[in-house]
């Protein structure tokens, strides 16, 4: 029996001396430093709706989306949902070279957006790819935000986004080009269509040239101002008698403003013909198909601003608002489509330590659509956040 047991206990050793030997060996990266940061979010919210509600694993139940706010006259409902789903995590690399520059690698991944386990059992959603990409000098190559956002005008909200409505908003491949405030761009076109009378959105891939995107930041010591603009085609090839291309633009102006006690406003505009996904979270497509077979841009504006307070170190609130306006032509669009949308938050988060978060969200949005009908939601979020 002894003797059993020390060659039992020989072989468990020697079975982690070799797994060590292994770990050892793939964490060897030379002179390659690596990061892990992330957090771990818990979301609970409760929705009510003054037209209807929102369909089981509708997305607009993680997260507010303004083109999904019920307007069908439905009864008042009200519902609940807890999740985890924006909780991810981010690797990222550096590489110093021979000459003395860096090469810097990112990969972020979370959980919002994707399919997975139900709510009956496990609820295991499914990881997806944020950004993945690739930094060497003034050039970055791979997937992150369009160069067309800004990240910084973000409020600090519960919700995954806050101002939708009024911002410009998505990640996607480009090649892009920075020296000191200034951002050249191609990006990784796509297309939405309104059928000619209205109908399904029509997602093209008929694109045959990236969009370009130009910004320029302007740093100061209250802040920033990022002025950007996008200039893209819209193609639609149906491959049966429809093939039609439509260039169409966007403005967008943004920035922060720091204020003497620690506070500061966060802001954006943004404008433009035929911005589409670009804009909202796609509330408006990029273009609408006329009764000729040709496209038309679609126009929208919209602009967000928040306020955000500090209490006192450990004790914050944003107070936000956004709103989006679509000009449809609706002889070509019909009356089904998002006229208008507007939303108000305000929050009040609470950090008992730098990594740890509590918070509570009121939020109340408003949509309209073409044919006159509009719908409300009222909702109140609470979370839970750890940030490592």
């Amino acid at each position: 029996m002894k003797a059993i047991i020390k060659n039992s206990v020989l072989a468990v050793s020697l079975a982690l001396a070799a797994s060590n030997a292994t770990f050892v060996s793939a964490a060897d990266l030379g002179d390659t430093s690596v990061k892990f940061t992330g957090y771990i979010k818990a979301d609970a919210m409760v929705s009510n709706y003054s037209e209807g509600t929102l369909g089981s694993g509708s997305i607009g139940r993680d997260f507010y989306i303004p083109s999904l706010t019920p307007v069908s006259g439905g009864d008042e409902g009200t519902q609940f949902d807890a999740h985890i789903r924006q909780s991810r995590f981010r690797f990222s690399t550096n590489t110093p070279t021979a000459e003395g520059d860096e090469i810097k690698g990112v990969l972020e991944l979370d959980f919002i957006v994707t399919s997975g386990g139900d709510e009956r059992i496990s609820n295991s959603y499914t990881p997806r790819v944020r950004h993945a990409y690739i930094q060497y000098k003034e050039w970055l190559v791979g997937q992150t935000w369009t160069t067309f956002m800004d990240v910084g005008s973000l409020p600090e909200s519960l919700d995954f986004i806050g101002t939708t409505d009024g911002i410009t908003f998505g990640r996607q491949v480009m090649v892009r080009y920075t020296n000191g405030g200034l951002q050249l761009a191609l990006e990784n076109p796509e297309t939405t269509v309104t059928p000619n009378g209205g109908g399904s959105r029509i997602v093209a891939d008929d694109n045959a040239v990236p969009d370009f995107v130009a910004a320029y930041t302007a740093k100061q010591d209250w802040g920033y101002v990022k002025i950007a603009g996008l200039v893209r085609q819209l193609s639609y090839d149906d491959g049966s008698g429809i093939d039609a291309d439509e260039t169409s633009y966007g403005v967008a102006l943004s920035g922060k403003y720091k204020l003497s006690s620690g506070d500061d406003i966060r802001f954006m505009v943004n404008t433009g013909q035929g911005m589409g996904r670009y804009s909202a979270l796609n509330a408006a497509n990029g273009a609408v198909i006329t009764a000729d077979g040709d496209l038309e841009a679609i126009d929208s504006t919209g602009y967000a601003i928040a306020y955000r307070h500090l209490w006192n170190d450990r004790m914050r609130s944003s107070f936000m608002f956004s709103a989006l306006d679509i000009d449809n032509d609706t002889t070509l669009t019909g009356l089904s489509v998002t006229e208008s949308s507007y939303s108000a938050r305000a929050n009040l988060l609470y950090s008992p330590t730098k990594a740890l978060t509590f918070g509570a969200e009121y939020a109340f949005a408003h949509r309209e659509i073409e044919e006159g009908l509009e719908g409300d939601m009222n909702r109140l979020q609470v979370s839970a956040k750890y940030a490592f």
